[in-house]
């Protein structure tokens, strides 16, 4: 362990000393202005958002088969509470960089940082901007209620409830971000692809698991995350980020560096399923 510990470190300084040598060539990501505080413009003005009102169709009612289904789902999912799922959920909860940016890193088996990997910590920030501002149309509109705010139950995350009960629930805007990052990441490496879509489903998945979403939701978030990166594709500068970053992550895997958090707890969490029938 003391031996795995230091060759981290000595791959650390040797990927610093290649940066600064010239022999990683990329220039450094440009610098990206905030539109509020600890979010960065993402690659599309507003008036290029897909509109989530119209793409979606209305949350299911009270008393609807939809409707039913999602209590259905959200009372199995109860059951994961004190659980190593539930504790994954609440990291998952986390879209406040750094730390957001760990949610693919052991999936992609590297550390993802804006040191390591500035380009792409640099895309992943973006896509979340983009993402997650494209659902509030609908969010505002339907002001749909939480699942914990109605069943009474905890969720992973309690210094958010307050916030979270004045915060639409449909679609989920959590999920419309991971399922943007997942898309996107399987143009960067896409010989994980698999992988890196299965760590996406269950980021929404999450949001099942905390309580603060219906099943409805997390499967409207993946179509307006869908959406968005659909329409990121016709910018150009989005198209040079994801070739940064798929150029980037070749130079890292290069150095052996490996994710510093423990992957195999996250890999032994993510057995436990959330049925979703």
């Amino acid at each position: 362990m003391v031996l795995y510990k230091h060759a981290k470190v000595i791959a650390a300084i040797l990927f610093a000393v290649l940066i600064n040598a010239g022999c990683i060539k990329q220039a450094p990501p440009s610098v990206v202005p905030e539109i509020r505080p600890g979010v960065l413009q993402g690659y599309l003005v507003k008036d290029d958002y897909p509109d989530s009102l119209a793409l979606l169709p209305p949350p299911p009612e009270k008393g609807s088969v939809g409707f039913a289904m999602d209590e259905a789902i959200s009372k199995k999912a109860l059951g994961l509470q004190d659980t190593s799922r539930f504790a994954l959920a609440a990291k998952d909860a986390e879209l406040i960089f750094p730390e957001a940016a760990q949610v693919y890193s052991c999936t992609l088996g590297i550390p993802i940082s804006e040191e390591h990997t500035p380009h792409l910590y640099m895309l992943l920030r973006r896509v979340l901007a983009d993402a997650g501002l494209t659902t509030y149309a609908a969010k505002d509109h339907y002001n749909r209620a939480r699942p914990f705010v109605i069943n009474g139950f905890p969720t992973c995350t309690p210094d958010e409830e307050e916030h979270l009960s004045h915060d639409g629930s449909y679609p989920s805007g959590h999920t419309a971000v991971g399922w943007a990052w997942a898309l996107v990441l399987t143009e960067v490496v896409p010989e994980q692809a698999d992988a890196i879509l299965q760590r996406g489903r269950a980021y929404g998945e999450s949001r099942i698991a905390c309580n603060v979403h219906w099943y409805s939701d997390v499967v409207a978030g993946r179509m307006i995350g869908a959406a968005a990166v659909a329409r990121m594709h016709g910018n150009a500068e989005f198209r040079e980020a994801v070739e940064a970053a798929r150029n980037e992550v070749i130079e890292i895997r290069k150095l052996g560096l490996s994710p510093s958090l423990n992957c195999q707890a996250e890999k032994e969490a993510l057995k436990i399923v959330i049925h979703l029938q």
